[in-house]
């Protein structure tokens, strides 16, 4: 992985996030992100036990929001991939098979547009 690439993260996570997957890996063990792409719980980032979610041959590992790696469906990294996904956490119901669902709180994918350079950086590496 190039440097300038290695250096451009495609999902990253806000300090309320990282402290909400904190508690649920402390009551749940290791834990996964799989971005949904709709359905019942519109576009929510999901928060499985690690090995609940079974990964499809499409799905993408974009990275990880602390230790738990980050999927995403293929279709829906085609219309993403220009933008970077910032996990956050606020007040509310979740979504209805997501970890955090019980906690009053749910995560939310906030996101950004690449700068040009960020994403020629992310193409020359093969990752977009």
């Amino acid at each position: 992985m190039g440097t300038a690439a290695a250096s451009v993260a495609q999902v990253t996570a806000t300090d309320a996030a990282l402290a909400l997957v904190a508690e649920l890996v402390r009551q749940h063990g290791p834990v996964m992100f799989h971005q949904s792409g709709g359905c019942c719980d519109g576009s929510a980032p999901m928060c499985f036990p690690a090995g609940d979610f079974i990964v499809g041959d499409h799905d993408r590992l974009l990275g990880h929001v602390g230790d738990a790696p980050f999927y995403i469906s293929g279709p829906q990294f085609e219309y993403w991939k220009h933008t970077q996904l910032i996990i956050d956490v606020v007040h509310g119901r979740g979504g209805m098979f997501s970890l955090e669902g019980p906690t009053g709180r749910r995560f939310l994918t906030r996101s950004r547009l690449f700068t040009d350079d960020e994403f020629a950086a992310l193409q020359a590496d093969g990752r977009v």
